[in-house]
């Protein structure tokens, strides 16, 4: 379905949505996220028992308020550096670290230095549902950097209450960046290039 901020996904059954053809979430203060499931729209897909969606952060946003959720949770760093919050301690990912959560732990990213971070996240939807979905807990390390909540809290609306709602907006140009792959290994170790196409 086409929507002035981009297309939606209707319905249950399989389909194929570019990025930069869907639309986006613009939080401000959170970065903007591409969830590709159409929210706000009636008949529109929603994924019931997997969530992906890929977030760009800018220099010091937080993706979310520091939670546990009781289902397990992945998120890929493609793009920059974000700074990780877990369990109380504090980690600096770059490009291609995977941060893995099993369920009941509690991650949060947050963006560093001056270029964006963009995150692909996954997380199951088996038992964050309903009242007994996990919690947005305290913890000093992300009261610290701006992605904590000062008490424990299930309402989202109160752990997010100094931030602005989030509107639907339009991609825009250079939030993904193409980066071409310059070899691809075979079974013998020696380089190919992706689609046959020899490397000039």
């Amino acid at each position: 379905m086409s929507t002035e901020n981009g297309l939606v996904p209707k319905g249950q059954g399989w389909f194929v949505l570019n990025a930069r053809e869907t639309q986006w979430w613009q939080r401000d203060g959170r970065g903007v996220l591409c969830e590709f499931e159409g929210a706000g729209f009636e008949g529109a897909a929603d994924f019931v028992q997997l969530g992906i969606n890929l977030t760009l952060l800018g220099p010091g946003e937080p993706m979310a308020m520091y939670h546990r959720e009781n289902d397990q949770e992945d998120f890929l760093v493609l793009a920059g550096e974000a700074l990780l919050i877990v369990e109380g301690e504090e980690r600096l990912l770059r490009r291609w670290d995977l941060v893995h959560c099993p369920a009941g732990t509690n991650p949060r990213d947050r963006r560093r230095r001056d270029a964006p971070a963009l995150i692909l996240c996954v997380g199951a939807r088996d038992r964050s549902t309903g009242a007994d979905w996990g919690a947005y807990t305290v913890d000093e390390a992300a009261l610290r950097h701006g992605a904590g909540v000062e008490r424990e809290t299930t309402d989202a609306a109160e752990a997010y209450a100094r931030f602005a709602k989030g509107r639907f907006t339009r991609y825009r140009d250079g939030w993904l960046r193409d980066e071409r792959i310059r070899r691809a290994p075979s079974a013998t170790g020696a380089g190919t290039e992706p689609h046959g196409t020899p490397e000039r």
